[in-house]
């Protein structure tokens, strides 16, 4: 007898700064008509506040003081989510400089996270969905069997930091997600490692779809039970 998939699923995509998950992320989710999720948003948002308010962004006491007042919520709107500061997204300001140079310090404080994860958690209630991020397959969903975590070498990375505009350093930002206390940037356990230095991100695409179909990502809604 058949048995009909009943809970939805997550496809987590981790890597860190400029390895191309994000693009690759929403490819997946614009191709498989899923969700796509970036939560990074999230705590640029909360940097963002936090910066607005004047708060020290490595003062743990600081940011949970705005974040205890934060109208923060995410919303699911033409097939991705948007983070909502006082039910309006805040634009290109979650990827200024100043934002880029703090978020890290503000995703470090533990209770953060912990808030954080859980607002991201309760979108999997609405829908099956791509999340990108730099712990979705370690902390987040560590249960999904649909990993995979996108790297590239850290002359490529700077490189793309660089034709963005930015000017920020990668090996910075890897040095403190990486080590981190609360949730650090890892290979999540099961996760398949694609290296996307040298592939376009339609190579990039079109192997992470293989790989999900070598998964069971294509085959998991019908399920054969045993009577």
């Amino acid at each position: 007898m058949q048995r009909q998939h009943t809970r939805f699923d997550a496809i987590a995509i981790d890597g860190p700064a400029a390895s191309g998950k994000s693009t690759v992320a929403k490819a997946l989710a614009e191709t498989l008509e899923l969700t796509m999720v970036n939560s990074g948003e999230m705590y640029r948002a909360v940097t963002l506040s936090v910066l607005q308010h004047g708060a020290n962004p490595s003062s743990a006491d600081e940011v949970l003081g705005i974040l205890k007042e934060l109208e923060l919520s995410c919303i699911v709107e033409g097939g991705a989510s948007r983070v909502l500061i006082s039910g309006a997204h805040p634009g290109e300001a979650l990827r200024s400089e100043t934002v880029n140079a703090s978020v890290s310090a503000v995703s470090a404080i533990p209770e953060v996270r912990r808030q954080l994860v859980d607002l991201q958690r309760s979108l999997l209630d609405q829908s099956d969905l791509v999340m990108e991020g730099r712990d979705i397959g370690s902390v987040v969903f560590p249960e999904t069997p649909y990993k995979i975590y996108i790297e590239a070498s850290e002359s490529v990375r700077n490189k793309r930091r660089a034709d963005e505009g930015l000017s920020d350093s990668v090996s910075e930002r890897d040095r403190l997600d990486r080590s981190r206390k609360t949730a650090p940037l890892v290979v999540p356990d099961g996760a398949v490692v694609i290296d996307s230095s040298q592939m376009t991100i339609n190579e990039v695409v079109e192997h992470s779809l293989g790989k999900l179909r070598d998964l069971g990502w294509f085959t998991r809604n019908t399920q054969i039970m045993k009577e």
